[in-house]
C-alpha cells in the first residue's frame, strides 16, 4: 500500500481500533477521512491530533487510540504527501533515492517521551452528545451535561395509551346513531332521515402521574426524571410530584420554565430534598388527598424509587393494592434493577412489586427506550408474572 493511499489507511486504521476494542464505524471513520482531507495534516503529530479529535468521544479511550496508532503508522515520515493522497508520493523520497542516503524515521510513536508533552495538552472531541450519553449513567453527570441531556430528551415521545371519554363525536362509520345530527340533516331533505348520522366517543391520552423519589440515593435520578418530564412529556395531563419524608407537588412549578430553571425550583419548594425515604407515607398521603379524588383514576402512575424504605413495609404494600385499584398501569423505576443480581426479597420494593406492571431500570438514556415503551402499553399485567 502506497503512501498516498489515504482510503486503504483510514480503513486498515478503523479496522484495527475495532479490533482493539475501541467502538469505531463507518460514522467515525468517514469523519475521520473528511478531517484528514480538510486539514492536510503535514506530520504524523497532527494526524494523530485528527484521529483523537474524530474517532474517540471519552479521555479513558485514548490509550487504546495511542497504541493502535503507533502500530499503523510507525515508519512514516513526516511528508505532506504521506496524508494528503499525493499522487507522486512513493515508498522513498526523491532526495533520499538521489543520494543513496538513509529514508528519514518517522517521528516518535505517541507514547515516547519526546512526544508526551503534546498528547498531555487536552484536544476537544467532536462525538455527537448521544454517543457521549448514551450509555452514561444518570448518577455520573455532571451539571453541564444535564443541560446536553435535555436537548436530547426532547426528541424523545413519552405517550400513554389512549381512554375513551363520555364526550362523543361525529364520525362516518360510527357505532352509535348521532339523533340530533341526523334530525338537522334531514332538513335538507323534506324532514325524511335519508342518512344517518353517527357518533363514537373521543379519545385522549391517558393522564401520566409521576411519583419520583428525591432521597439522597435516588436524588440524581430524579433530576433527570424530572428533565424527562418537562422535556419530553408536552401535556398539560402529566402531574409531578416528588417524596422523600413528605410529598410535594411540582407540577405548576415546572411548567412553563427552561429545565435548570425548574429543577432549581423543585428543589426548593421540596424541603426534603436528598432526605430520608418514607414511601408508604408518601403514597398514603398521595392517595387520600389526590388519588381518590380522580386524579389517579385510569392514569398511568411512574414511581421513581430505589426502593428503601424507613417505615414500615407493609404500608407500602397496602398503599399500592389501593393505588393499583384507581391507576390503569403502574410503571416503577428503580435504577438498581439494572444489576442482573438484583432481586425485589426485602423492605418497600418488596412489598410494591406484586402491584407494578412493569419495572424497569432507566438509568441511562438508552435505558429509557423500556420506560417510554411501558408507558405506552395498553394492557395490564403484573410485573412478577
Amino acid at each position: 500500500m502506497s503512501r498516498g493511499d489515504l482510503a486503504g489507511l483510514v480503513a486498515a486504521f478503523g479496522a484495527a481500533l475495532h479490533d482493539a476494542g475501541l467502538p469505531v464505524g463507518p460514522d467515525r471513520g468517514e469523519r475521520f477521512a473528511r478531517a484528514v482531507t480538510l486539514l492536510a495534516p503535514t506530520t504524523t503529530a497532527e494526524l494523530h491530533r485528527c484521529a483523537r479529535a474524530t474517532l474517540t468521544c471519552h479521555p479513558e479511550q485514548f490509550e487504546i487510540l495511542d497504541r493502535v496508532f503507533d502500530a499503523v503508522f510507525r515508519g512514516y515520515a513526516d511528508d505532506p504527501a504521506d496524508f494528503r493522497g499525493d499522487p507522486n508520493a512513493t515508498g522513498t523520497s526523491t532526495t533520499s533515492a538521489s543520494s543513496g542516503s538513509t529514508p528519514s524515521a518517522g517521528p516518535p510513536p505517541p507514547g515516547s517521551a519526546s512526544t508526551a508533552k503534546e498528547i498531555e495538552i487536552p484536544v476537544a472531541t467532536v462525538g455527537s452528545a448521544t454517543e457521549r450519553l448514551a450509555s452514561r449513567d444518570f448518577a455520573t453527570l455532571t451539571p453541564a451535561e444535564l443541560t446536553e441531556l435535555a436537548d436530547l430528551m426532547r426528541r424523545l415521545a413519552v405517550a400513554t395509551p389512549p381512554r375513551r371519554t363520555r364526550r362523543m363525536r361525529s364520525r362516518a362509520f360510527g357505532d352509535a346513531v348521532d339523533l340530533r345530527a341526523t334530525l338537522r340533516r334531514a332538513r335538507r331533505t323534506g324532514g325524511h332521515p335519508v342518512r344517518l348520522m353517527r357518533r363514537e366517543p373521543r379519545v385522549r391520552p391517558r393522564r401520566l402521574v409521576a411519583l419520583c423519589d428525591i432521597s439522597g440515593s435516588m436524588e440524581p435520578y430524579a433530576r433527570a426524571m424530572l428533565q424527562l418530564l418537562y422535556c419530553a412529556a408536552g401535556t398539560s395531563r402529566a402531574e409531578v410530584f416528588t417524596f422523600a419524608t413528605r410529598l410535594t407537588r411540582l407540577t405548576k412549578i415546572l411548567a412553563r420554565t427552561r429545565p435548570a430553571v425548574a429543577l432549581h425550583r423543585a428543589g426548593q419548594a421540596a424541603p426534603d430534598w436528598s432526605g430520608g425515604t418514607r414511601i408508604g407515607a408518601a403514597l398514603k398521603a398521595f392517595n387520600d388527598t389526590y388519588g381518590r379524588r380522580g386524579m389517579a383514576r385510569g392514569a398511568v402512575v411512574l414511581i421513581v424509587s430505589d426502593g428503601w424504605e424507613t417505615g414500615d413495609p407493609a404500608q407500602v404494600g397496602a398503599e399500592m393494592a389501593r393505588l393499583s385499584r384507581l391507576a390503569h398501569r403502574i410503571v416503577w423505576v428503580n435504577p438498581r434493577t439494572a444489576s442482573p443480581r438484583y432481586r425485589p426479597l426485602v423492605g418497600g420494593m418488596a412489598a410494591a412489586w406484586p402491584y407494578c406492571d412493569a419495572v424497569v431500570s432507566a438509568h441511562t438514556l438508552t435505558d429509557l427506550d423500556p420506560l417510554l415503551a411501558a408507558l405506552r402499553e395498553g394492557a395490564r399485567h403484573a410485573a412478577h408474572q
